[in-house]
């Protein structure tokens, strides 16, 4: 195999927590008064951080009232997300193959690090990943390399010998940025045709022999 090391996103790439997501976002919503607001708007915003997401669905712009409403989402996220958020099923299978292969593997996503850790210490040994770089981990978010970069670094893999794998255009530009690979994978809300407007290795349905084969 080519890559020495293979980066994950985490939502709507390794598992699928839209359900939580959108539970959560809801919630909050709803608590202050919009109303309007539909499902496929905030799956539509999965990836960005949370305060560019209420930004985009509310129109709120003030740093504080997003702070605010970041803080309930965090209550709301606590109670909900974890038994909300779904393992995709070819997702252990592969990340499975890629460590026999003696693989690095890691994940670089703008959700929170604890909450990505809850939810893979239901299904993974705690040893399985090499790294993981959540939205606490860096000041620049995606489509910023920063947390590519940090990885990179962490783990001393070069940018040829590296792999990322996404479902949106943030992480194919995150990948482009980086200087790395890219393989996309159609199990978000991003289209094929969105995602091919970016550098790519590949663009799979999912993370299953399709993904396997392309890559090595």
């Amino acid at each position: 195999m080519k890559y020495s090391t293979v980066l994950f996103d985490f939502d709507y790439t390794l598992a699928d927590s839209s359900r939580g997501i959108v539970k959560c976002f809801q919630n909050v919503l709803q608590n202050h008064n919009f109303l309007n607001i539909t499902d496929d708007s905030i799956k539509r915003t999965i990836g960005k951080t949370l305060d560019e997401s209420f930004s985009i669905l509310t129109g709120i712009t003030n740093p504080e009232e997003l702070i605010n409403l970041r803080n309930e989402y965090g209550k709301e996220a606590s109670l909900y997300m974890s038994d909300n958020t779904y393992l995709f099923p070819e997702s252990k299978f592969t990340l499975n193959e890629l460590k026999n292969d003696s693989i690095r593997i890691g994940i670089i996503s703008t959700k929170y690090r604890f909450r990505i850790i809850e939810f893979l210490d239901l299904h993974f040994p705690s040893d399985l990943f090499d790294i993981i770089v959540g939205g606490e981990d860096v000041t620049l978010h995606k489509p910023h390399p920063e947390g590519l970069n940090f990885a990179l670094d962490k783990l001393q893999s070069s940018q040829n010998e590296t792999l990322y794998v996404g479902d949106s255009t943030i992480d194919a530009e995150t990948a482009m940025r980086a200087g790395v690979d890219f393989v996309g994978v159609t199990s978000g809300a991003t289209t094929r045709e969105e995602l091919m407007t970016f550098p790519h290795k590949a663009i799979v349905s999912n993370l299953g022999e399709e993904f396997l084969k392309a890559i090595r």
